[in-house]
C-alpha cells in the first residue's frame, strides 16, 4: 500500500492483516501474556500431581517446594491473566474503531452518492454488528496463540508420562477441531445470507418510515407494510437456519471437549489401577483432561470469532472498494466560468439567478446531485467537480435540499455557525424574521432534536437562512418554498434576487412565483434541456412549460 495509513480492500483477509499490523505491537504484548497465562495453567496438574506424590511417599520438604512452586505459578497466572485482558481489550476496541474511521471517511468522500450505491442497511449494519465482529476477530488472535501453546504443553507432558494418554490427547485435539470446522463452514454461508437479508430489510424500514406521509397520501402504506413483513418474515426464517447452526456449534463445543474429559479419565483410571501410573499421575492426568476443555473451547471459539469476522470484513471492504470515480487533484487555479452538466445539457452562467424546471421532480434531484459534485457528469469551467478536492468544492457548492435537517442546539449556532454578520440579511431574505420573533428566547433559544419544534413551512424558511448565510460561490435550491404560503414565497422570490446579487444561484423549482424573479429558466424534459428563455417568453413559446408550471391553475 502507497499509504500505510490506509487499509487494503482488495479483500476481506487483507483488510483484517492492515488491523493487525495497525495494532501489531499490543497484539504481541497480549499474545506474549496470554501464552504466559496458558502455561502456568497447563503446568499446574503437573505440580499437583508431584505434590501429591511427595506427601504419598512422605517427603515433607519436596511437597513444601512443591507448594511453594504452586503458589509462584498462582500469581504469575493471576497477574498476566489480569493484563491479558486489559491488552485484548485494547485490541478489540482498536480494531472496532479504527474500522468505523476507515467506513466514516469513505461515506464522506461518496457523499449523498453513498445511499444510491449501497443499502442504508448495509451501511448501518457495519456501524452496529460488524465493527463488533471484526474486533472479535482481532481480539481472538492473543487467546488463541495461547490455548493452541497449552494444548502442546499438555500433549508433551501426557506423551513424557504415558505414551498411550498422549496419543490420545495427539489425536482426538484434531479430531474435534475438525468436527467443529465441518459446521464452521455452513454457519459461514449462512450468516453472510442473514447479513444481506438484514441489511435490505433495515434499508426498507429506513425508505418507510421517510416515505410514510407520501404514501398515505397515494394509498400505499397498506403495500409496503405487507411487503416489510414478507421480508421480516424471511429474514426471521434465514435467522432461525442461523441459529441452528450455532446451536449446534456451542452443543460441540461442550460435549465433545466434555467426552474427551471422560475418554482421558477413564483410561487413566485403568492405568492407576494396573499400577502403570502414580495416584499423583492420575490427580494430574484428571486435572489435564478438565484443563484442556477452556483451551479447546478458546479454539473453537476462536475459528468462530474469525469467522464471523472475515464475514463482516467483506462488508467492509465492500464499502471501501466503492469509489467517486476521478481522484480528487489541485488545480493550478480556483476554477471558475459555466457550471455545466453535459448529461442533460445544462449550461449555469455565472452570476445570474438560474431556475431549472423538469417535467419529472425525480430528475430535478439527480441534476442537483451532479451540478453539486456529489454525482460525476457535471463541470465547472471544464474541470470535473470529480477532480477538485472535496473540501475546497464544498465551499465554493453548497446545494440546499429539503431533506437537510436543522441540528440541536440554540438556533443561532445552527444558522450562522461562524458569526459570519450575514445572519440578520439572510432572516429578512428568507421571510424568517417572525419565527425567531416568535421563540422566548429568539436567536439564543433551544431547538429540538431534528427542528421538531418547527412546522414543515418554519424548518424550510430556517433552511434557506442557514444557506445564504454560508454564502457559497454558488448556491443551488432544490424547491426551497413548496412548504410556505403564496404570499410568504412571493416575498422570498423578490427578496432572493436582491441578496445574491452578483452571485451564482440556481433555483430547481415550478413555482411561478419564484420562476417570475429568475434571470434565465431552463425547462428539462427527459432529462435533458428542451427549452431555455425567461419565465414570461417560455410561457408564451412553450406550451409543455406552462402545463408544468401553471397545473395549479388549470381546471
Amino acid at each position: 500500500m502507497a499509504d500505510p495509513g490506509l487499509p487494503d480492500a482488495r479483500s476481506a483477509t487483507r483488510f483484517l492483516s492492515w488491523l493487525v499490523r495497525r495494532s501489531r505491537m499490543t497484539i504481541v504484548i497480549g499474545i506474549v501474556l496470554s501464552v504466559a497465562w496458558m502455561a502456568c495453567q497447563s503446568l499446574v496438574p503437573a505440580m499437583v500431581g508431584r505434590a501429591i506424590d511427595a506427601a504419598a511417599e512422605e517427603r515433607g520438604g519436596a511437597l513444601l517446594g512443591w507448594g511453594l512452586v504452586l503458589l509462584v505459578a498462582g500469581v504469575v497466572q493471576a497477574l498476566t491473566g489480569i493484563s491479558r485482558h486489559r491488552f485484548s481489550i485494547y485490541n478489540w476496541l482498536g480494531a472496532s474503531f479504527r474500522t468505523v474511521q476507515v467506513t466514516v471517511r469513505q461515506a464522506n468522500l461518496l457523499g449523498s452518492s453513498l445511499p444510491r450505491r449501497l443499502e442504508t442497511g448495509e451501511v448501518v449494519a457495519i456501524g452496529t454488528a460488524d465493527v463488533t465482529h471484526i474486533g472479535g476477530a482481532v481480539d481472538v488472535a492473543s487467546r488463541g496463540t495461547g490455548a493452541v501453546l497449552a494444548v502442546s504443553i499438555v500433549t508433551l507432558l501426557l506423551l513424557h508420562t504415558s505414551v498411550p494418554l498422549g496419543l490420545v490427547v495427539l489425536i482426538g485435539v484434531p479430531a474435534l477441531m475438525a468436527v467443529v470446522g465441518g459446521l464452521i463452514r455452513p454457519l459461514h454461508r449462512r450468516q453472510q445470507a442473514y447479513r444481506e437479508q438484514q441489511g435490505r430489510l433495515t434499508g426498507q424500514a429506513a425508505d418507510l418510515v421517510t416515505g410514510l406521509r407520501v404514501l398515505r397520501g397515494v394509498g400505499g402504506e397498506a403495500v409496503m407494510v405487507a411487503r416489510y413483513r414478507a421480508r421480516s418474515q424471511a429474514l426471521r426464517a434465514a435467522g432461525v437456519r442461523t441459529a441452528t447452526v450455532e446451536s449446534l456449534l456451542e452443543a460441540a463445543q461442550v460435549l465433545l471437549p466434555g467426552t474427551f474429559l471422560v475418554l482421558v479419565t477413564w483410561l487413566g483410571a485403568r492405568f492407576a489401577a494396573d499400577g502403570r501410573i502414580t495416584v499423583g499421575q492420575l490427580v494430574s492426568f484428571y486435572a489435564y483432561a478438565a484443563f484442556l476443555v477452556a483451551p479447546l473451547r478458546q479454539l473453537t471459539e476462536s475459528i468462530d470469532k474469525v469467522t464471523r469476522g472475515h464475514v463482516s470484513a467483506r462488508r467492509v471492504v465492500k464499502l471501501l472498494g466503492l469509489s467517486r470515480g476521478t481522484p480528487p487533484q489541485s488545480p493550478a487555479e480556483r476554477p471558475s466560468g459555466d457550471l455545466t452538466d453535459p448529461d442533460s445539457g445544462v449550461r449555469v452562467v455565472p452570476g445570474l439567478l438560474t431556475a431549472i424546471v423538469t417535467e419529472d421532480p425525480a430528475d430535478t434531484a439527480r441534476i442537483a446531485e451532479r451540478l453539486g459534485g456529489y454525482a460525476a457528469g457535471a463541470e465547472l469551467g471544464g474541470i470535473p467537480l470529480g477532480c477538485l478536492p472535496p473540501a475546497g468544492l464544498r465551499e465554493h457548492i453548497l446545494v440546499a435540499e429539503n431533506d437537510a435537517r436543522l441540528f440541536s442546539g440554540r438556533l443561532r449556532a445552527d444558522l450562522d455557525p461562524d458569526r459570519g454578520g450575514r445572519l440578520d440579511e439572510a432572516l429578512e431574505a428568507a421571510a424568517a424574521q417572525d419565527i425567531v420573533d416568535g421563540l422566548p428566547d429568539g436567536l439564543d433559544s433551544v431547538v429540538a432534536e431534528r427542528g421538531r419544534s418547527f412546522s414543515g413551512g418554519q424548518q424550510q424558511r430556517l433552511r434557506l437562512v442557514r444557506a445564504l448565510v454560508a454564502d457559497p460561490e454558488i448556491l443551488i435550491l432544490v424547491e426551497p418554498t413548496n412548504a410556505v404560503d403564496a404570499h410568504t414565497e412571493a416575498r422570498i422570490a423578490e427578496r432572493l434576487r436582491a441578496v445574491r446579487s452578483g452571485r451564482t444561484t440556481v433555483v430547481c423549482t415550478s413555482s411561478p412565483l419564484v420562476l417570475g424573479h429568475t434571470d434565465r429558466v431552463l425547462y428539462l424534459e427527459r432529462g435533458r434541456v428542451a427549452a431555455a428563455g425567461t419565465h414570461h417568453e417560455l410561457l408564451d413559446s412553450e406550451p409543455r412549460y406552462a402545463r408544468v408550471v401553471l397545473r395549479e391553475e388549470q381546471p
